[in-house]
């Protein structure tokens, strides 16, 4: 974009800083001299030479403004925002010139047949063209010296903003305080606003995307329907992408209604608002029943549900919140943005749940009265690399905090689990069902002191297992993006839906359940890909070597199933009092069970018989009924 001069920017800031009013007298005097010259235009035309008009002539000259002007005022000629005219403005033009034309011509030879001097039959055509050329010119001419200030301040970007509602209207506001980010139109898809000017900015049809975007030279847009459903939302970013916009989105009204700065609140367009559901209001009853007042305890707290959970829990008022976490960056980071909220008394506990001295210490010191366990090692192929880490951290660990519990008096134990617990082909699937299994055996055996139920979901956007992150990375680096299977699908669930019906399923357990959370539909990871190639303004490439980023597809990984499920039995889930959240009684293992298999697990572990374990956490975590037969000594065979 071309450098303004300084001379043409410091007038086009006086003239935009005229009053309205000023600036329409100033339009219909640029009117008036441009018909009259283009009248006069249109003689000289005709007759090849520079003609000097009669007195009688001069005053017809002056009859054509004095015509055009109320037709002009009629058809909202000086309604208009000058510094955004567009087609609209230019079709209102070729009308009124048409009519007044017509008009003008009407009573030119009105006055031949008085005996006055006559008009040539070409003259009205070529006033009407040179009219409507001289006046389209003076308004995109205008428009162009109005524009060159902000040009200068707005070189970085121009950006339409999609949805001219009260969010839209605020948010424009907003950017034209700023100097980064400049709203050029809106873009609706409501008839009744299209046309219109809001703040100085026209409001234009979907339909008007490809000359918007030609015409204004933007390459972005934000999507500014915060009341909206999930699924139009969906549908208007997958129509913006067609466009290859860079597209960015406002926030619920949730986060408005915070009262931060509506800038602040624009984000990228997430992977989630293609593939999430409209949420269901919490019940507020279930949120605070086992947080309110109370000690609550989260292990994992450093990782991406653990986080979650403890930026709502310490928002539901609890006496204090124990944030637990072996990692010393993560901890830190939770630590630090939890306790910035000022809502609770926040305590950082550094260490592993594997470690039962430090996790006795924690329940006597503290005097915990809620859990939610989201401490695991959950990356399926590395927990497959090391079954002994995996066993220790998923198992051992969720014992040792189920023992604890018991022992010191918890209200409530919730143990964060995963769908891949269900029939699980690979170590880490394997590892949280015998996780669930573990806190089931002590729900059985501590007379209900203690309420601990399992909460099984599939995957959540973003989390550090999910392979959203990994998917980023690679369009980052101009690919390729790597899918195991073409066809592989997994359950998708906002990390904050989630977590909120994890903690309002843990307030209606009764003990030993296993709440399962609706995870709608199940989506494919190659069309997971293409999205994301879509979002980040990017083409999938071909075979024949044409666009941006290539998929490719390496193979299942050891372990991996084409598809997840939730339920072990699906005749054994019941539907609670809400609609997203099923219960299942599913059969667990008697302590002696327990023991024996607990022990010979890490008999086979100690001894380095990693092939042994495998299969026995596989077996277990398969079919249940084969252990219950087995005698003491049987239980790997």
């Amino acid at each position: 974009m071309n450098k303004p001069n300084n001379a043409a920017v410091r007038m086009s800031r006086v003239a935009t800083a005229l009053p309205r009013s000023t600036k329409q007298i100033i339009t219909i005097v640029v009117d008036f001299i441009c018909l009259f010259f283009a009248v006069w235009g249109a003689y000289c035309l005709r007759l090849g030479y520079w003609y000097e008009p009669s007195a009688e002539q001069f005053a017809l000259f002056l009859l054509a403004p004095v015509i055009a002007a109320p037709i002009f005022v009629i058809n909202g000629l000086y309604r208009s925002v000058i510094r955004y005219v567009g087609e609209q403005a230019l079709l209102a033009i070729v009308k009124s010139m048409g009519i007044a034309t017509l008009l003008w011509t009407g009573v030119a030879f009105m006055t031949e047949m008085r005996g006055l001097e006559g008009v040539p039959r070409s003259v009205p055509l070529l006033y009407f063209m040179l009219a409507t050329g001289f006046v389209a010119a003076s308004r995109f001419g205008a428009r162009w010296l109005l524009w060159l200030p902000l040009r200068k301040r707005y070189s970085n970007e121009q950006i339409l903003i999609y949805g001219a509602g009260q969010a839209g209207h605020q948010l424009a506001t907003s950017l034209l305080q700023g100097d980064k980010l400049f709203p050029a139109a809106f873009v609706d898809d409501n008839p009744n606003l299209v046309g219109k000017d809001l703040g100085g900015l026209r409001v234009h049809s979907v339909t008007q995307l490809p000359w918007l975007i030609e015409h204004y030279e933007v390459s972005s847009v934000i999507v500014c329907l915060p009341d909206v459903s999930s699924d139009k939302r969906r549908e208007v970013v997958e129509l913006l992408e067609q466009h290859r916009l860079k597209v960015r989105i406002l926030p619920g009204l949730s986060d408005i209604v915070s009262g931060r700065n509506l800038v602040s609140l624009v984000r990228e367009v997430d992977v989630g608002d293609l593939l999430g559901r409209d949420p269901i209001a919490a019940d507020p009853a279930l949120l605070h029943k086992c947080i309110t007042g109370k000690v609550v305890l989260v292990t994992g707290a450093g990782g991406s549900i653990g986080s979650e959970l403890s930026h709502q829990i310490a928002a539901l008022s609890p006496k204090q919140l124990v944030l637990l976490d072996h990692s010393e960056p993560a901890l830190y980071q939770v630590h630090r943005k939890v306790e910035d909220l000022n809502a609770c008394p926040v305590v950082p506990c550094l260490g592993s749940v594997a470690d039962a001295d430090l996790i006795q210490h924690v329940f006597k010191t503290y005097h915990v009265q809620t859990v939610y366990h989201a401490a695991a090692h959950k990356h399926v192929p590395l927990v497959e690399s090391n079954i002994s880490e995996g066993v220790k951290n998923n198992i051992l660990g969720t014992q040792n905090m189920a023992k604890a519990a018991a022992e010191f008096g918890t209200e409530t134990f919730v143990l964060i689990s995963t769908d891949k617990a269900v029939r699980p082909t690979n170590v880490m699937g394997s590892t949280k069902r015998w996780a669930e299994l573990a806190i089931q055996q002590v729900a059985s055996t501590q007379n209900n002191r203690t309420i601990f139920c399992a909460v099984r979901f599939g995957n959540v956007l973003g989390s550090s297992g999910s392979v959203i992150p990994l998917f980023k990375e690679q369009i980052q680096k101009g690919g390729p993006i790597t899918v195991t299977h073409p066809e592989i699908n997994r359950f998708f669930m906002s990390i904050h839906e989630a977590v909120e019906l994890v903690i309002q399923a843990g307030s209606m357990a009764k003990g030993g359940e296993v709440f399962l959370l609706d995870m709608g539909e199940s989506v494919k990871i190659v069309d997971l890909a293409k999205k994301m190639i879509s979002l980040a303004g990017l083409t999938e490439k071909t075979a024949d070597g044409k666009g941006d980023i290539e998929i490719q597809f390496t193979g299942l990984r050891p372990g991996e199933k084409l598809y997840e499920e939730l339920l072990i039995d699906s005749a054994g889930a019941e539907k609670t009092a809400h609609p997203k959240i099923m219960r299942a009684h599913e059969v667990g293992l008697s302590a002696d069970q327990w023991v024996r298999v607990f022990s010979k697990l890490f008999e086979q572990l100690n001894a380095n018989q990693e092939s042994d374990a495998k299969k026995l956490l596989l077996d277990l975590a398969n079919d249940q009924t084969n252990i219950y037969l087995q005698e003491a000594g049987n239980v790997s065979q």
